[in-house]
C-alpha cells in the first residue's frame, strides 16, 4: 500500500486542544474486526465491554517535561526537545533556532542552568548538561511537550493530564493517548470486576508524530524506541490465553512493546529499542483487542490500527467519527477494536 492510502480531511475543530474536565469522559467509538459494525459508546461502558477472564496490558511510560527554552550567547532564542536520557548529564534532542548550532556552542537556560552542543546525530543533536543531574534540570525547568498539533502553550494542568494515572517510568516525550482516559475510579471498577492488568514500557518519542514521507512504504525508516516486557506480563498473557481470555493492549503503543517482545513467534520477555513497523498484511501474535486513540493522516499509527483492523474498516471508522464530531488525536476521544 501507500502512504497516501491513508490520508483523510479532518477539520481543524475536530482537533481537540484540551482535556475534558474529567478523563473518563470522552467517547467511544466501537467496532467489530470481524464485521466492521460501529456503535457510538461512552468510555465509561468500557467496563461493560471486557470480560473478567481478559487481560488489560497498559504501557506505564511516564512522560517528562522534556521542552527546554533558551538562548545562545550571541543572544539568539532556541527551543529543545529532548528525545532521549542517556545519563544524568547527555541527552539526544531536536534543536530550533534560527541557524543550527554548531559543536561546542553554549545555550543559556533558565534558572542559571546551560548545556554544550557535543555534535550531531542526522537531525538530532548530542547535548551535555552541566550541574544538576538532567531529570531534576527538567523538573525545575521543563515544559510539558505538547503534540504540534496542539496550537496552545502548555500550563500546570498539563503535567497531571498529559500523563496516566499509572505512570512510574520516566523517559517518554509523548503520552500513551489511549491510557489518559482511565482514571482512578476506572481503574478500581476493573479491579473490582476481577479484570487482570499488566504492563509493558515503551518510552514514546517525538517520532510518534510524524507523518510517513516515502510514497512507497518499504522504504520507511521508522524511528526507534526503547521498550520492555517483563517476564510478569508475559506470563499474565499466557494464563488469559489459558482460561480463555483476550489479551487487550491499551494503545498502540502497548501494540508495538507486545508484537516487538513475539518476534520469535511467541511473547518472551525483553527489552531494547523497537523500529517495528506495521502495516496491513501483518500478522499479529500476542493481540486479540485493543483501545486506541484517532491517528494522524499518513501516520505509522494509522497504518498500525488499519493492519489490526482492516484498511477498510478503519477508513469508514474514521469517517464516521469526522461525521459525528469525535475529538481527533492525544486529547480526544477513543476507539475500541475488537
Amino acid at each position: 500500500m501507500k502512504k497516501s492510502d491513508f490520508n483523510y480531511l479532518l477539520p481543524d475543530a475536530l482537533i481537540a486542544q484540551k482535556p475534558l474536565a474529567e478523563r473518563d469522559a470522552s467517547r467511544l467509538l466501537c467496532m467489530n474486526r470481524d464485521t466492521g459494525q460501529i456503535a457510538d459508546r461512552q468510555f465509561t461502558n468500557f467496563i461493560d465491554l471486557i470480560n473478567e477472564c481478559d487481560l488489560l496490558v497498559f504501557n506505564d511510560t511516564k512522560v517528562i517535561p522534556a521542552r527546554l527554552f533558551g538562548k545562545k550567547q550571541s543572544g539568539g532564542k532556541v527551543e529543545l526537545l529532548i528525545e532521549r536520557i542517556l545519563d544524568d548529564h547527555h541527552a539526544i534532542a531536536h534543536v530550533r533556532a534560527s541557524k543550527s548550532p554548531k559543536p561546542g556552542t553554549l545555550i543559556e537556560l533558565d534558572q542559571d542552568y546551560q548545556c554544550v552542543v557535543q555534535g550531531r546525530a542526522d537531525n538530532l543533536f548530542q547535548l551535555e548538561f552541566a550541574g544538576a543531574k538532567l531529570f531534576a534540570l527538567l523538573e525545575q525547568i521543563g515544559h510539558i511537550p505538547l503534540p504540534p498539533y496542539i496550537t496552545r502553550a502548555d500550563d500546570e494542568s498539563d503535567f497531571a493530564r498529559y500523563q496516566t494515572v499509572f505512570a512510574r517510568e520516566a523517559g517518554a516525550v509523548a503520552a500513551p493517548t489511549a491510557g489518559l482516559h482511565f482514571a482512578e475510579a476506572m481503574m478500581n471498577k476493573i479491579k473490582a470486576k476481577g479484570v487482570q492488568t499488566a504492563f509493558v514500557t515503551l518510552h514514546v518519542g517525538s517520532g510518534t508524530f510524524q507523518p510517513v514521507r516515502v510514497e512507497n512504504l518499504y522504504e520507511h525508516m521508522m524511528h526507534k524506541e526503547y521498550f520492555a516486557v517483563p517476564q510478569a506480563t508475559v506470563d499474565a498473557v499466557r494464563q488469559a490465553r489459558d482460561r480463555g481470555g483476550r489479551v487487550i493492549a491499551i494503545g498502540t503503543t502497548a501494540v508495538r512493546a507486545l508484537e516487538s517482545a513475539s518476534k520469535s513467534g511467541r511473547l518472551e520477555p525483553g527489552f531494547g529499542d523497537t523500529d517495528l513497523f506495521i502495516t496491513p498484511g501483518y500478522q499479529f501474535k500476542s493481540v486479540d483487542a485493543m483501545l486506541t486513540n484517532f491517528h494522524l493522516p499518513e501516520s505509522t499509527l494509522l497504518m498500525l490500527v488499519s493492519a489490526f483492523a482492516g484498511y477498510d474498516s478503519i477508513m469508514n471508522a474514521y469517517q464516521h467519527a469526522i461525521d459525528h464530531a469525535y475529538r481527533f488525536f492525544s486529547y480526544g476521544d477513543a476507539m475500541f477494536l475488537s
